[in-house]
């Protein structure tokens, strides 16, 4: 599968420089004509609208401030990786004491979870189909190679037939019955245009129940997961403030940021004195945290494939560390769950075989005390986390690093 990946890189940059697939739009915004379709309700949450922000400050502020506990779940990017934390969320179920979230948010492979664990635990079968069932081994098939018609390796058709398939009309229901309840579900893109991440109030585009609404929910959703240079970006139409409508380029959530355990404006907010705080913050991180250190193959390629994980990790763990120094602020706890350093993880292996096993792994994980790092926020604790391993005798064969080269094999393409 490196090999894979490696060639169709190379192919990329090749045809990169001959400019092959575009998405057909103006330099400037495309003005749609009179009449198009948007919700009713903007569920978008944008860095320039400040009432939209205060209003999300407020409601979250309050939330923390509140003598019962205020719990939070962050689902992150990592494409195929995501198969982990959906089997870490099973097995959560399956120990018995996973939470009815306040708060649940997505972003990449982990917008297409969230709606699953938003909507509860007895969507847990669902949730491991859609990461098991086989619907994901098509997504970068030799089929849906699309490099002369779109600005990516692939089309979005298999992503999009696999969030059809998934997002059903009972699931929007269920969503919607829980966001009347108060609570929230958050996913990410990136705005090209603008440069911004734009949040999403999925719960409020569910509870709109309409044909236009409920095809907005599942292209966020495409969107979120469309990996630049593997997925063409998506068009959304946007409503302004000057009340016109013209198509924002959305793409992965994950480009910005992470994961989204707390809106960005929020990052700095600090309870009152007398207020008490409390809550938990549950990141999962479809992928790993520690470094891999190793010899860097001279080929340009391995080159760009390690300067990419390295600075994937590097801002992974300055999120983490933000999040860290929230969580310690507010009296709340932070709890890390990442698939150990000395598994084989690709986010682009979306082949049935390994996908399950990794779900296996996350189920195992989840059922048992060792999924979770539990942070102590004493204001010693450094805000590096450590890497952890598993013993060889429980990691999948299908995970498994070849010897002699455990350490070093995502470094060779």
């Amino acid at each position: 599968m490196r090999r894979i990946c490696s060639s169709l890189l190379a192919v990329v940059m090749a045809l990169s420089v001959a400019s092959c697939g575009t998405l057909d739009r103006p330099v400037g915004p495309l003005r749609l004509a009179d009449g198009a379709l948007v919700p009713a309700q903007d569920p978008r949450i944008r860095a320039n609208d400040a009432a939209r922000l205060e209003a999300l400050t407020e409601e979250v502020g309050a939330r923390l401030s509140k003598a019962q506990p205020f719990s939070v779940l962050a689902l992150s990017g990592g494409g195929a990786n995501g198969a982990y934390g959906a089997g870490v969320l099973v097995g959560w179920t399956e120990r018995g004491d996973r939470p009815v979230f306040d708060m649940v948010t997505g972003v990449s492979t982990g917008a297409l979870a969230a709606p699953f664990a938003f909507a509860g635990s007895e969507w847990d079968a669902q949730l491991g189909q859609a990461y098991t069932g086989g619907g994901a081994s098509n997504l970068l098939s030799w089929r849906s190679l699309a490099i002369f018609l779109y600005p990516s390796l692939f089309s979005a058709g298999a992503l999009r037939k696999l969030v059809e398939d998934n997002v059903t009309p009972d699931l929007l229901q269920a969503i919607a019955r829980e966001h009347a309840k108060g609570r929230r579900l958050l996913v990410a893109t990136t705005n090209l245009d603008s440069e911004e991440t734009v949040i999403w109030d999925m719960g409020l585009l569910a509870s709109q129940n309409d044909d236009n609404s409920r095809a907005l929910f599942k292209e966020v959703l495409v969107a979120s997961a469309s990996i630049p240079g593997v997925f063409p970006p998506v068009l959304i139409a946007g409503l302004q403030p000057d009340l016109t409508v013209v198509m924002e380029m959305h793409a992965d959530g994950g480009i910005n940021s992470p994961f989204l355990a707390i809106p960005e404006n929020l990052s700095l907010w600090t309870r009152g004195p007398n207020q008490p705080g409390g809550g938990a913050l549950y990141v999962v991180v479809n992928g790993q945290v520690g470094r891999n250190e190793g010899v860097t193959p001279g080929r340009l390629t391995a080159i760009l494939m390690r300067s990419y994980d390295s600075m994937s990790k590097a801002s992974l763990r300055t999120h983490l560390a933000t999040t860290a120094a929230f969580a310690q602020r507010n009296g709340m706890s932070l709890s890390l769950a990442a698939i150990p350093d000395n598994v084989e993880a690709s986010s682009l292996k979306f082949d049935q075989k390994t996908m399950s096993a990794l779900f296996d792994l996350g189920r195992a994980r989840g059922r048992s005390a060792d999924g979770w790092t539990h942070l102590d926020l004493a204001p010693s604790t450094p805000a590096f986390i450590p890497a952890s391993d598993l013993p060889a005798d429980q990691i999948p064969e299908a995970l498994k690093l070849k010897e002699p080269e455990a350490k070093t094999a995502a470094l060779q393409p």
